[in-house]
């Protein structure tokens, strides 16, 4: 019954999404029949010729991609935060506040400041990822006492950590020209805006290589969530899965932020709304997750252009203002938990 359950709500999130995304396409500065969206997609799909040539480049080459965008990012993000939460045991882990995004948007505004030779001629994607690594390393180890991970300090580190690295941001920011600092602070706070068609690529190989590998390992995800002498004694490789676990987390949020720009509180918010609808077992949770962030971001996005059209506000804004409520709203509630 969980199973039917679980794939009935997959189907249903599959369809949402679909829905949100066909009408984020047909709104914007201009607002577009459905009709037509549906009409031009389906026209580039099969290969048949174009109508309108003005329309069918707002939808086609402008809207479909941005979309598709927010939809893979949004994903990207919720399952690095599962990842995350299972790594440390802790609900409160994120790639934002954990300072990961704050490490991968530094690696990022570094190259692009200043050219790939900042980073030894690594791209954005790979000096987000370098960086996002070196960060989450940090935050580890600080969070550590006696070579045991102590979730009292895994936040806290994470917070000072994050810091360091928007200060670092900050300071690189003053060294640039007015002009490419009224850009860069638009993508650090997170936008789809100018998305094309081939920024899906990365991110669509990434997430589905990094979502393939942890419904691999759905199983031994439910046992480290035990704890990790649980794990061990069922079998479970647990440093070996800890590595993979932090590579797959930083590699998402590296990514996102390589194509996006800082967008913090999606990993900790839909993961926690995924658990709600269909428990903590990997195996249900991950592709619940996935389609939930995307579905979250696409409507967030298409937010960030309605709220005060014709102007056009960052994701992050959105995002922060739903996630640092619920952020203290989880920290009051395990509080009570262990009062």
């Amino acid at each position: 019954m969980p199973e039917l359950r679980t794939v009935a709500l997959v189907a249903g999130l599959a369809v949402a999404l679909v829905v949100a995304s066909a009408v984020s396409i047909s709104i914007g500065s201009v607002n577009l029949p459905l009709a037509s969206v549906w009409k031009v997609i389906g026209a580039r799909l099969t290969g048949s010729g174009p109508g309108d040539p003005l329309r069918d480049q707002v939808i086609w080459d402008i809207r479909t991609p941005r979309v598709l965008v927010a939809a893979l990012v949004g994903a990207g993000l919720s399952v690095a935060g599962v990842a995350l939460q299972a790594l440390v045991r802790n609900p409160l882990a994120d790639p934002y506040i954990l300072g990961i995004s704050s490490g991968a948007s530094l690696g990022a505004v570094l190259v692009v400041s200043f050219g790939a030779t900042a980073l030894g001629g690594l791209g954005v994607t790979g000096a987000a990822f370098a960086t996002a690594v070196l960060t989450v390393l940090l935050v580890y180890v600080l969070a550590q006492r006696g070579g045991r991970l102590l979730d009292s300090r895994l936040v806290l580190a994470g917070v000072a950590v994050g810091y360091l690295c928007s200060a670092a941001t900050s300071y690189i920011q003053l060294q640039v020209s007015p002009t490419e600092l009224h850009a860069l602070m638009f993508w650090l706070m997170g936008s789809v805006a100018g998305a094309t068609w081939s920024d899906l690529g990365v991110p669509a190989a990434v997430i589905a290589v990094c979502m393939a590998f942890l419904l691999l390992q759905g199983r031994s995800l439910n046992a480290l969530m035990a704890g990790e002498d649980a794990a061990a004694s069922l079998g479970v490789p647990v440093q070996a899965l800890r590595v993979a676990l932090l590579m797959i987390a930083s590699l998402l949020t590296a990514t996102a932020v390589s194509v996006v720009g800082g967008i913090g509180f999606v990993g900790l918010m839909v993961p926690h709304a995924a658990r709600f609808l269909v428990g903590a077992d990997h195996r249900r949770l991950l592709p619940v997750a996935a389609l939930l962030g995307a579905v979250f971001l696409v409507l967030v996005d298409l937010a960030t252009r309605t709220v005060d059209r014709p102007n056009e506000l960052p994701v992050g804004i959105f995002t922060t203002a739903l996630g640092v409520p619920f952020f203290l709203w989880l920290l009051r509630r395990r509080a009570a938990g262990s009062a």
